[in-house]
């Protein structure tokens, strides 16, 4: 099973670094003349007092999220947001059919660094969760050819071969991210945000279970239990181990996101 052709649609689709103390010296020790706009800045405080917080949207390459940020200063903020989505598809592959289920779930958390003061910020962060996994169940019509590993088998009409597939990551995965955009812009309401980046997920892991039977292509009255035979299961193995194989590079996932804010 190539999960890979189903992932990979959508790859266009516990590292927070702690934040660099950025803000600029306090009223004791600031000239009189220099005195309100430090306080402004150190506060990272609107007009009226009250610190303020940029709520919003984006699409991404883990798919649509909802995000909120505040600021810790002139140069840094804190946020932290949800990403989700869901597609399914029927496909096909070695003869096996598919109805394959890709699931984006993350939870993420990053500081946004502001080296410049401008837009320009560069955000270490991690996926505090990780739940994204591809998931389907299989099929072979009995009758029907079909391969696992090296060897070719014929899934028996009375018993076909069916069963299920799972590719998972690490629930925990470090990444970072960098682009433009604040989500909580110190003179206007509104902002645009464009960011590349990439996480560093580690290899996914796949597994497949395979029941009902497996005939010999050339002795079709021979049919073995695909869970229970050695033989048959050393080809599940060796599919297995391929598949991880075509997926190694998703170990670095990229990250890509476009969105917009508001702040209150």
């Amino acid at each position: 099973m190539r999960v890979s052709n189903l992932f990979a649609m959508f790859a266009l689709s516990s590292l927070i670094l702690t934040a660099t103390a950025f803000a600029a010296p306090g009223a004791k020790d600031a000239p009189a003349a220099t005195d309100d706009s430090s306080h402004k800045s150190n506060k990272s405080r609107n007009h009226n007092g009250r610190i303020p917080i940029g709520v919003g949207i984006k699409a991404s390459t883990l798919g649509l999220g909802v995000e909120a940020a505040v600021p810790l200063s002139r140069f840094a903020n804190i946020r932290g947001g949800f990403n989700g989505f869901q597609y399914s598809r029927m496909f096909a592959d070695n003869g096996i059919q598919y109805n394959g289920n890709l699931r984006f779930r993350s939870v993420e958390t990053l500081v946004d660094i502001f080296p410049f003061g401008g837009a320009f910020h560069i955000s270490p962060g991690m996926l505090a969760y990780n739940g994204n996994q591809v998931t389907a169940n299989a099929l072979v019509p009995g009758g029907q050819s079909f391969s696992l590993g090296d060897a070719n088998f014929i899934s028996n009409p009375i018993n076909p071969v069916n069963g299920t597939g799972v590719l998972v990551l690490n629930k925990v995965a470090p990444m970072v991210r960098w682009g433009f955009g604040n989500m909580v812009p110190r003179n206007k309401r509104f902002s645009f945000h464009l960011e590349g980046g990439a996480v560093f997920q580690g290899p996914p892991k796949t597994t497949l279970s395979l029941s009902g039977s497996a005939c010999d292509p050339l002795v079709s009255l021979i049919c073995h239990n695909v869970a229970t035979d050695p033989t048959i299961q050393s080809q599940v193995q060796a599919e297995q181990n391929k598949i991880n194989k075509d997926l190694t590079i998703l170990k670095y996932y990229p990250a890509f996101s476009m969105g917009v804010s508001y702040k209150f």
